[in-house]
């Protein structure tokens, strides 16, 4: 029942566009055209994380390997159910006929490596890196009359599968600092990917979404958002687990989540100030990272009243967060409506680990689900208080796409927006601090 509440939630989702619109030419993040832009990304940037967990788990030999595999078949049918409610259910057909290999040979592939059989490693490998992309490519190319071109669509296809390899071989290597480094880098690309084909369906079907484009600095903002507070989502959820499997790549798990709250200090940073940024950082860090890996060391030593304590802390960031951003958006984004949604993401992480905990691997990733999607609506919720906030920066007009035609770079942007954001896509260079498991 869970599973068919949330594929129709994601196809409603697609069908039908966001009716809360600012008045005409004020600058807004809520179009129909971004919110094709949000549910792809979120989609394909689902479908990457599964992927990626699929493999890494499959050569493990984990218990809720065969879970996983489950929720990365799910998200294809609620990608295909999304392909259906723009193309019909022979555009759908004959996109799960291309799909189903992928999904079907990711951890067909980590068997291989597992067992050593070069010869299946080779098949699998050549079928994700060359056929599928250049099917799916062509598909596309087709579905979208050609405003998405062939060769492009399955060159970035194809770096995809590239990503997920990257991943999946340095892990299976023991490179758990390279392995964790493509998944940052190959998690954003999923954004760029999303932006590229939302901006060909739309420029398709321009009545379909009332006129509306994909690509403004607004529609920017709310994808680079969501991209940033999803990829949270998901490190916390695979640190909780690593943390509890006291498994040998946690540290480099903390290590990433260490790079990605250097990009959102960075982003506040630009927005409001040093002050701002330092502020968030301690709050981020202290109140809230660190509470979460007391959650799975009281679930190690059993320990309800430690427990209870991080959860309480969890619930005083949420209050603190909640009203930090209140304060640093003038109150565009209301503080108990902030406080409320945190601390709802917060109890999705909870539930998802204790699920994990508790060996329920099947209601693990289905509230995995739930949990990252979420993050997509605090997102959108946060974007909008930003450009009410700033709506000179937000002008409605697109921002220039690269000449791939395929993500990365928007030159119109303003120097902010580009400070706050290209750290999404590039990896920080800087050093940090690596957590310890306590």
């Amino acid at each position: 029942m869970i599973k068919k509440a949330f594929a129709l939630l994601m196809t409603l989702m697609l069908l039908v566009p966001s009716m809360a619109m600012a008045h005409e030419g004020a600058p807004t993040s809520k179009t129909p055209a971004a919110d094709l832009r949000a549910n792809l990304n979120q989609l394909l940037s689902n479908h990457f994380v599964y992927q990626v967990l699929s493999m890494t788990k499959t050569y493990d030999g984990a218990k809720d390997a065969d879970a996983v595999n489950e929720a990365l078949e799910r998200n294809a049918n609620d990608i295909s159910k999304a392909i259906e409610s723009i193309y019909g259910k022979e555009g759908a057909a004959q996109f799960e006929k291309i799909f189903n290999s992928q999904y079907e040979e990711s951890p067909g592939l980590a068997e291989a490596v597992k067992s050593g059989d070069k010869q299946a490693e080779k098949k699998m490998k050549q079928q994700l890196l060359q056929e599928f992309p250049k099917e799916l490519g062509t598909f596309l190319s087709k579905a979208t009359d050609g405003k998405m071109p062939a060769d492009k669509a399955e060159a970035v296809l194809r770096q995809h599968e590239q990503d997920v390899q990257d991943v999946f071989y340095n892990y299976a290597n023991g490179d758990f600092k390279k392995a964790y480094q493509s998944f940052r880098e190959g998690f954003h690309r999923m954004s760029d990917i999303s932006k590229a084909l939302s901006s060909a369906i739309v420029t398709q079907m321009p009545e379909k979404f009332d006129h509306t484009k994909a690509d403004t600095k607004a529609a920017d903002l709310r994808a680079n958002l969501n991209s940033l507070l999803s990829e949270h989502f998901a490190l916390a959820t695979l640190e909780m687990q690593k943390g509890f499997d006291q498994a040998v790549d946690y540290d480099f798990v903390t290590w990433a989540e260490d790079q990605h709250t250097a990009d959102f200090k960075a982003a506040i940073n630009s927005l409001y100030g040093q002050k701002a940024a330092d502020q968030f950082e301690k709050l981020w860090q202290q109140d809230h990272l660190d509470a979460q890996s007391k959650v799975f060391i009281a679930g190690l030593e059993d320990n309800m009243d430690a427990r209870d304590k991080a959860e309480m802390r969890l619930k005083d960031f949420s209050k603190e967060m909640g009203m930090f951003l209140s304060k640093a958006t003038d109150g565009k984004l209301d503080e108990g409506g902030a406080q409320n949604a945190i601390w709802k993401h917060e109890a999705s992480v909870l539930e998802t680990f204790d699920n994990y905990k508790d060996g329920d691997y099947q209601a693990t990733y289905e509230s995995f689900d739930k949990g990252f999607a979420y993050m997509y609506g605090v997102g959108m919720m946060l974007s909008d208080a930003i450009i009410h906030q700033m709506p000179n920066e937000f002008e409605m007009m697109p921002s220039e796409m690269p000449d791939t035609g395929l993500g990365g770079t928007d030159h119109q942007l303003s120097t902010w927006i580009w400070v706050v954001f290209g750290s999404l896509v590039v990896l920080s260079g800087g050093a940090l601090a690596t957590r310890k498991q306590q």
